[in-house]
């Protein structure tokens, strides 16, 4: 049976340097995954902070034997932020292109594509593989159904699922925790730090609603899509891509890998998951295509 990788995303929140060395080194020793991205998505300003860090996280995954992916920014604003861009792309590891304006800058070479740009059909698959696009993570909010149609007329690209996380809903050119403390976006004081999981929503009648991450809009909910693995080989998908989070991320990590395996079922491999520390409870609904803080189910 073809066997279903698992990728480390990149990660969304603003973590302080040493945060990011003792995760990512933990990562590259004992976490079963294939694939694992490095870099800023979310917030530019941020970049100064982790930059100096990444070349040893890099080695040492590499030496730990992972592939290493060069995630890029979701939403650009600068031109020093387009800059840094264009020097990522033009690195010979493989890139994530998650701004269509950073397709010039990898010139043809191979590249992975993360939930961020609008892949909603095969035409838009079939034209990023003709630039180069290798594997493709669709946006969130895609049904298992959905990738799977997508991916029954593209088989050159591998589809990626976004298996678990807080999902990443949107990018806003405003930031949300400088207003939340009283401050401008370019005086923000780096407050997202405080909130390595981001900082939760709620409605007026108290109910988890969102999250906030700096610009960046995500669910309350932790999104869990656990299937059998013949069910995802029929559907296309080949690999499931885990958002890293303030939680045991080793753990969980061997538990998809163990149901990937078929060592575990997908409910017992749920109940470990709800056992962890995670900012929200788990949901599906997004993957069987309902509403996508539907709790998670049996699947």
């Amino acid at each position: 049976m073809t066997r279903v990788a698992l990728t480390l995303g990149p990660l969304f929140f603003h973590w302080p340097a040493e945060k990011l060395r003792n995760f990512y080194f933990r990562i590259a020793d004992e976490a079963p995954v294939d694939r694992v991205h490095v870099g800023e998505v979310v917030c530019g300003k941020r970049m100064p902070f982790s930059d100096p860090v990444w070349p040893e996280i890099i080695e040492r995954l590499e030496r730990g034997g992972k592939q290493v992916v060069l995630s890029t920014l979701a939403a650009p604003a600068t031109v020093r932020e387009r800059k840094a861009i264009a020097e990522l792309c033009i690195d010979e590891r493989l890139a994530e292109i998650n701004d269509i304006t950073a397709l010039p800058a990898r010139s043809g070479k191979p590249f992975v594509t993360g939930p961020f740009l609008n892949v909603y059909n095969e035409t838009t698959a079939r034209f990023l593989a003709r630039h180069g696009a290798t594997s493709i993570c669709p946006p969130v909010e895609l049904s298992l159904e959905t990738v799977g149609t997508i991916a029954s007329a593209c088989p050159e690209i591998e589809f990626e699922l976004f298996a678990f996380g807080r999902l990443p809903l949107a990018l806003s050119g405003r930031c949300y925790h400088a207003r939340l403390h009283g401050l401008h976006k370019d005086s923000c004081q780096f407050t997202c730090e405080q909130d390595p999981d981001g900082l939760a929503v709620d409605t007026l009648d108290d109910q988890s609603f969102l999250a906030i991450n700096g610009v960046q809009t995500l669910s309350a909910e932790v999104h869990a899509a656990l299937f059998e693995p013949t069910t995802l080989i029929r559907h296309g998908i080949r690999r499931l891509r885990l958002s890293p989070h303030d939680c045991d991320m080793v753990e969980v990590a061997r538990t998809y890998r163990s149901v990937l395996d078929g060592a575990q079922d997908p409910e017992s491999a749920r109940f470990v998951l709800s056992c962890l520390e995670l900012p929200g409870r788990l949901v599906d609904g997004y993957a069987r295509g309902e509403a996508g803080s539907r709790p998670a189910v049996s699947a």
